[in-house]
C-alpha cells in the first residue's frame, strides 16, 4: 500500500464530494492516515478468504463503530444459500447489525466491504445512515469474474405510475400520517 494514501473521516470540517456505488455524496471530512482502514480491510479479506474451502465467496462485510473501531457485525454474501437476491454481504451485515442494535440506524458506524457496493447495497447504507463506506475491490474488478450491476447497465423495463391515486391514498391516510410522524421523531 502506498504510504501517501489518505482516508477521509466524516464530520471534521472540510467539504468533499465522493462517488461510491454510483451515488454522489457530499460530506465534511478531514484527511488522516489510512493505516486503520488498511488493517480492517486486511482482516476482512482474511475472514472472507477463510471460507474459500467450504463456501467460496469473495463478498464479505464488517460494520465497526466509527469512533472506536470496535467490530459490531461481520457477514458474507448468501444469495445462493438463502435463495435471496438481496442477501448481499452488505445488506445481510446491516440487517444483522440493526437487529443487534434494535435500531434501523447505523449512524456512528463504518461499513467495510471487500467489494465496492452495488446500487442496492449503497442505497441500504444511505438509508441506514452509516458514517462511511470503505471498500476493497471495485465493481469493475468484480465484473471481470461475475455479473455485477453497475451504474447504468440494468436491463429491465420500468413502468409507472400505474394506479397512482390508489397507491397515493395509502400515503395520505390519517393513520399513515401518524406513522410518518412517529418515524420522523424516531430518526
Amino acid at each position: 500500500m502506498d504510504g501517501s494514501r489518505r482516508r477521509f473521516v466524516a464530520g471534521a470540517g472540510m467539504a468533499v464530494a465522493a462517488s461510491v456505488g454510483g451515488v454522489r455524496l457530499m460530506a465534511e471530512v478531514a484527511m488522516v492516515d489510512a493505516g486503520f482502514d488498511g488493517l480492517k480491510m486486511r482482516e476482512l479479506a482474511k475472514f472472507t478468504a477463510g471460507f474459500l474451502d467450504t463456501a467460496p465467496n469473495p463478498f464479505g462485510c464488517e460494520i465497526v463503530e466509527t469512533k472506536t473501531g470496535a467490530s459490531l457485525m461481520r457477514a458474507m454474501n448468501a444469495v445462493g444459500p438463502e435463495n435471496d437476491p438481496s442477501a448481499h454481504a452488505e445488506v445481510r451485515t446491516m440487517r444483522l447489525a440493526c437487529a443487534k442494535l434494535k435500531s434501523a440506524s447505523l449512524k456512528g458506524y463504518t461499513l467495510y466491504t471487500t467489494c465496492e457496493p452495488c446500487p442496492m447495497c449503497m442505497s441500504d447504507a444511505l438509508w441506514a445512515g452509516v458514517d462511511r463506506v470503505v471498500y476493497g475491490a471495485t465493481i469493475a474488478d468484480a465484473n471481470r469474474f461475475c455479473k455485477q450491476i453497475q451504474r447504468s447497465d440494468m436491463v429491465c423495463v420500468v413502468d409507472g405510475p400505474v394506479e397512482r391515486a390508489v397507491c397515493l391514498a395509502i400515503f395520505e391516510d390519517p393513520r399513515m400520517q401518524l406513522a410518518f410522524k412517529r418515524w420522523a421523531s424516531a430518526a
